[in-house]
C-alpha cells in the first residue's frame, strides 16, 4: 500500500517485498541489463539513490532495497537493527533473487554492510563504486572521539526517538552548497513516523559506539575484494566522513578511479545526481 507521504513524481517506481524472519524488506528493481544493486545508510533508504537509477534503468538493471526500520521496509519495534544483521538479510537477498554478477554501489552505512557481503561472496560482484563511507575502526580518529562522547549521551536516543534527530537535523547540516529542500526532506522524515519506528537510526548510532573493532576486521579481510575495479565518488564537504576517509579506502582499493566533487556534502547522490549517475555510466562502460 502506497505511504500518504509517498510522492510518486520522485519516486516513480514499482514497489517489491521481500518477506524476511516474518518482515517485510522493501527494494525496487527497475531497468534491463547489467545489474546494480544500490545499498544506503542511514538516516536513508532507496529513495536517495532514485535520481541515480531514473538515469541508468535505461542501461542497467537496478536494484535497490530498504533495509528493515527505514524507508518502505517493515519497522518492527523489537528488532536486531545491528549492521551485521543487515548484512545477513543482504545477502538472503541477493540469494533468493538469483543475482549472480553485479556491481556495488554504496553509501555511508551501506559500506560496511554491503562490503561484508562482497568479502564473502567475491565472486558475484564485477564492480564496486563508493560514496562517502568507511571500513575500519575510526575509534583513535580525533574527530571520532569528539563525536563519541556525544554518542555515549544518554539524551540521544531520547532526541532520536522523541525527535526523529537523525532524519530532521542530522541529515540536512551533512550537505555540503547543495542545500535539501524542505519537501524533499519530508521523504526523509516521514518513513519514522512515530518513536517505535525510528530503532533503526538509534541502533546506526550505538554502532558507532559499539561495532568500530568489527569495522577493522572488515578492512583486515579486505583482500578478497582489494583487486576488484572501485570507483570512489566523495564530496569533499562532507562535515562527517572527511576527505581523509577517501585517502585511506584509496590506499586499500589500488585498483581504483576517484572522482572528487569539491562542492558536496555527505549525500552526493542527493546533492549531485547526474554527475554520479554519470559517472558510474562512464565507469562501467569503460571496462
Amino acid at each position: 500500500m502506497t505511504k500518504h507521504w509517498l510522492d510518486t513524481i520522485e519516486y516513480p517506481f514499482t514497489s517489491n517485498y521481500f518477506d524476511i524472519n516474518g518482515h517485510k524488506i522493501h527494494y525496487i528493481d527497475e531497468g534491463q541489463g547489467e545489474t546494480i544493486l544500490f545499498i544506503h545508510g542511514t538516516p536513508s533508504w532507496s529513495f536517495d539513490f532514485r535520481n541515480v537509477i531514473k538515469k541508468l534503468k535505461s542501461d542497467f538493471r537496478c536494484i535497490a532495497i530498504d533495509h528493515i526500520g527505514f524507508g518502505l521496509s517493515d519497522k518492527p519495534e523489537h528488532y536486531d537493527y545491528s549492521p551485521q544483521n543487515h548484512s545477513k538479510t543482504l545477502e538472503r537477498f541477493v540469494i533468493h533473487k538469483g543475482l549472480q554478477k553485479f556491481a556495488l554501489v554504496m553509501h555511508d552505512f551501506g559500506g560496511p554492510i554491503s562490503l561484508n557481503f562482497a568479502i564473502k561472496h567475491p565472486e558475484k560482484i564485477s564492480n564496486i563504486i563508493i560514496l562517502n563511507s568507511w571500513l575500519w575502526s575510526s575509534k583513535d580518529n580525533p574527530e571520532f572521539i569528539k563525536l563519541s562522547k556525544i554518542l555515549k549521551s544518554p539524551i540521544l536516543p531520547l532526541l532520536y526517538r522523541y525527535l526523529n534527530f537523525s532524519p530532521r537535523y542530522i541529515l540536512p547540516e551533512s550537505f555540503g552548497d547543495h542545500k535539501l529542500p524542505k519537501y524533499l526532506l519530508k521523504q526523509y522524515t516521514k518513513p519514522f513516523a512515530n518513536r517505535t519506528q525510528r530503532n533503526g537510526t538509534v541502533a546506526f548510532a550505538r554502532s558507532l559506539l559499539h561495532d568500530q573493532n568489527w569495522f577493522q576486521e572488515l578492512w583486515n579481510k579486505r583482500q578478497p575484494i582489494a583487486d576488484k575495479l572501485t570507483l570512489f565518488i566523495w564530496g569533499m564537504k562532507d562535515p562527517i566522513i572527511t576527505p581523509k576517509y577517501l585517502d585511506k579506502f584509496s590506499s586499500g582499493f589500488t585498483n581504483s578511479k576517484i572522482i572528487k566533487l569539491e562542492t558536496c556534502g555527505h549525500f552526493p547522490q542527493e546533492e549531485q545526481s547526474e554527475i554520479v549517475a554519470q559517472s558510474i555510466f562512464e565507469f562501467l562502460r569503460e571496462r
